[in-house]
């Protein structure tokens, strides 16, 4: 069967997360030759918590193998409006974390805009247009591929089936992608797929499977199981297994990342109510989240919180404790406000104020003898980790 041969050949060259995941990918490509047809455009969402988990190989692979691919990383929101028509190309986007981050342009918001509306048919985006300056409607449905580090928006996760890569074990191995033998493997598959689907459009577009989710999760998925029916076999139920299976795994994660996100807005009010000092001790911190009344940490485990917990919570945020010398000499293990501040900035920007630049020839901070470096009081330096400070923020 062609999607068997199509599945193989995806795991041969990515080491995917799951069964279902690479279920999932594999009718998600063979989708993209049926666009036409489909009421929704699922974006797949290639996320992994830190580089080096595949995330560009998967591109690779569906670059050769989808509907007129059409890669990008840094391609402005008018370019897609102006290729987005009556055939779309599927977008594959690399890089997104660098889009969506907190150094992102202007342009981020009318991208994700035109991402989440090109989810569904007939979602055009208006623009003046032409010599005449004329209220135009340039489609935006298109389905998307969309990899970075980190979750994507929410909206963007909300429509899209979400493949969480991760490194490969010891002893787990790929094949490596060389374009001279791989390109022609994959190219062949693409070909098959779009000659055995293409006349199957008509009754793709009329056909209405039973789905195991509802609402957004179902609109996502149907075309997948489109796909899956139409193949018939074995298809049609490991396709909604893969759907419930994944569906439920990012159901849990919505869940811990909301927790997650509380966490840091409890902290950020902690440190806040502290005068923001360098560092608050561990133990200072736990009993002052437990304290809160209205917040779950007093219920978090079986007796509450307690630094575990805390220090499980955080390392999601690269966040740990280090020890530290207080006044007086005393010495504890503390965290740093200044190891927050990109956590805060990510999650919750809604506490974040930008502050204009200090002016040229202003002295640098000095910084106390002893001490790890901390950011001076107020400022938040916006820019990848060991990197060069951007425009500095408040929090």
């Amino acid at each position: 069967m062609l999607l068997d041969e199509l599945r193989a050949a995806i795991g041969k060259y990515v080491a995917l997360p799951s069964e279902e995941a690479l279920a999932a990918v594999t009718l998600w490509v063979a989708a993209t030759h049926i666009q036409r047809a489909l009421q929704h455009a699922p974006r797949l969402a290639v996320v992994s918590p830190t580089k080096g988990c595949g995330k560009s190989r998967v591109l690779d692979v569906l670059h050769e193998t989808v509907h007129q691919p059409m890669m990008t990383v840094n391609t402005s929101p008018a370019v897609i409006f102006r290729v987005i028509g009556k055939n779309p190309p599927t977008l594959l986007v690399d890089e997104a974390d660098t889009i969506f981050g907190p150094k992102a342009s202007g342009d981020s918001e009318i991208l994700r805009g035109l991402l989440n509306a090109g989810h569904q048919r007939n979602r055009p985006a208006w623009r003046i247009s032409g010599p005449d300056h004329k209220p135009t409607p340039f489609p935006t449905f298109a389905m998307a591929a969309i990899a970075g580090i980190g979750d994507l928006p929410d909206t963007i996760m909300d429509r899209a089936v979400v493949l969480r890569m991760q490194k490969r074990k010891p002893g787990e191995k790929v094949t490596p992608f060389r374009s001279r033998y791989s390109v022609p493997e994959l190219n062949a598959l693409r070909d098959q797929l779009a000659a055995w689907l293409g006349p199957l459009r008509g009754r793709a577009a009329r056909m209405v499977p039973q789905m195991p989710v509802e609402d957004r999760a179902a609109d996502t998925w149907e075309p997948l199981v489109i796909i899956a029916d139409l193949a018939g076999g074995h298809w049609p139920a490991q396709a909604r297994a893969a759907c419930l299976a994944m569906t439920r795994h990012e159901a849990v994660q919505d869940e811990q990342s909301s927790l997650k996100t509380r966490l840091l807005r409890d902290i950020h009010r902690i440190f806040a109510q502290a005068d923001n000092p360098e560092a608050l001790a561990t133990q200072d911190l736990v009993a002052a989240l437990v304290q809160d009344a209205e917040a779950p940490w007093a219920e978090h485990g079986t007796k509450g919180l307690n630094a575990y917990h805390l220090s499980n919570l955080l390392r999601h945020f690269n966040i740990s404790p280090a020890n530290y010398r207080f006044d007086q000499g005393r010495q504890a293990k503390a965290y740093m406000r200044n190891r927050f501040l990109d956590a805060w900035a990510r999650n919750c920007p809604d506490l974040v104020a930008v502050v204009p630049e200090p002016e040229l020839g202003a002295s640098p901070a000095h910084v106390a003898q002893g001490r790890p470096p901390a950011a001076p009081a107020g400022t938040l330096p916006v820019g990848p980790p060991g990197g060069p400070a951007g425009p500095k923020r408040t929090l």
